[in-house]
């Protein structure tokens, strides 16, 4: 079953997926977070109703800042015929709670609820919020990797990896806790003499924040961005480890990109976080336990290699391609019954 993608009015153009995830593309957005559902599918990403193929009965619908337009693209699609499920294009807590958070953008959210055939809950945090909208069936579903996919496969040898690859990057979202990540690994870093390396998306105000943690000459490495998915990927993969304090309950692209790149990823307590690293992740653990995983990571590297086989083990379970595809087909398969 092919799954199409719809974010209305989005900055995303439409793209296809006939090869799933693909071979990596500089230029292409790659088969994670919601282009993973289309992709696992060999489905097709949209940001107009009216480009959703006509043989394509089932669509996952994004909800983004424009309700109104969520809500129109959602009738035309059930004029069509379609099977539509929901989703938070920002699933985020945080984000989530912004969206909702004027009593108009509250009652389009009832209404939208209110017409769907279902929703799909990419973290179970979000399960709570399509349920008291009026949604009729939700599932949670986690968003897919392609870690089933050795063309995906970024691992370089152990002997070639060195430091600490900080997973976050917004300074101004509170909930991120990206400071805290940087000033916290800097007390881990520093004895060991373990590079640590953060990018830096903001500027001139990013760089003058950096530089005012008063990391050892040659400490910190601050990567200006953004550079394509295939590049982060590459330098992620040359680390030891990833650090992150966030505390979002995002799907987790942070765990995605370790998983790709076969390193192992401390903190965070979003969906992948939880799935791939339930024993390192930040779901019910403080800031002092995560640093003492990460000195015992550092101290004794051999023990990544086993973590890094039950983190896979997990996500071809879970998260891999195969895996999300098979629970896309039951679910809509489900619905069309």
């Amino acid at each position: 079953m092919q799954i199409a993608v719809l974010n209305p009015g989005g900055n995303d153009p439409e793209q296809n997926f006939p090869d799933r995830a693909g071979a990596p593309d500089d230029r292409a957005h790659p088969p994670v977070n919601y282009h993973g559902f289309a992709a696992c599918t060999a489905g097709t990403f949209h940001r107009k109703d009216q480009t959703v193929p006509t043989d394509c009965k089932a669509v996952l619908l994004l909800l983004r800042y424009n309700l109104k337009a969520c809500r129109q693209a959602l009738i035309e699609l059930r004029r069509a015929g379609k099977t539509v499920a929901i989703s938070f294009k920002e699933s985020g807590a945080f984000q989530i709670a912004a969206l909702l958070a004027k009593p108009a953008n509250l009652a389009l959210f009832h209404e939208i609820c209110a017409r769907a055939d279902a929703a799909i809950a990419t973290t179970p945090d979000t399960l709570p919020f399509y349920r008291a909208g009026g949604v009729r069936y939700v599932e949670f579903i986690p968003t897919p990797y392609p870690v089933d996919d050795e063309r995906w496969n970024f691992a370089v040898p152990f002997e070639e990896r060195r430091g600490i690859f900080i997973g976050t990057r917004e300074f101004d979202i509170p909930s991120r806790n990206h400071l805290a990540a940087l000033l916290s690994i800097k007390q881990l870093a520093e004895p060991m003499q373990e590079p640590v390396t953060v990018f830096n998306v903001d500027g001139w105000s990013g760089r003058r924040m950096l530089n005012r943690l008063r990391y050892p000459e040659g400490l910190l490495n601050v990567v200006e961005g953004p550079i394509s998915y295939p590049r982060f990927l590459r330098l992620l993969a040359k680390h030891k480890l990833v650090f992150q304090l966030d505390a979002s309950a995002v799907p987790g692209q942070v765990a995605g990109d370790a998983l790709l790149c076969r390193v192992p990823c401390i903190g965070g307590n979003g969906t992948t976080e939880r799935l791939a690293f339930p024993d390192l992740c930040g779901h019910g653990r403080g800031t002092e336990q995560l640093f003492d995983l990460a000195a015992r990571l550092l101290e004794h590297p051999h023990d990544s290699a086993a973590v890094m086989e039950g983190a896979l083990s997990l996500a071809r379970e879970r998260l891999s391609f195969g895996s999300v595809a098979g629970e896309l087909e039951k679910f809509f398969g489900r619905l069309a019954r």
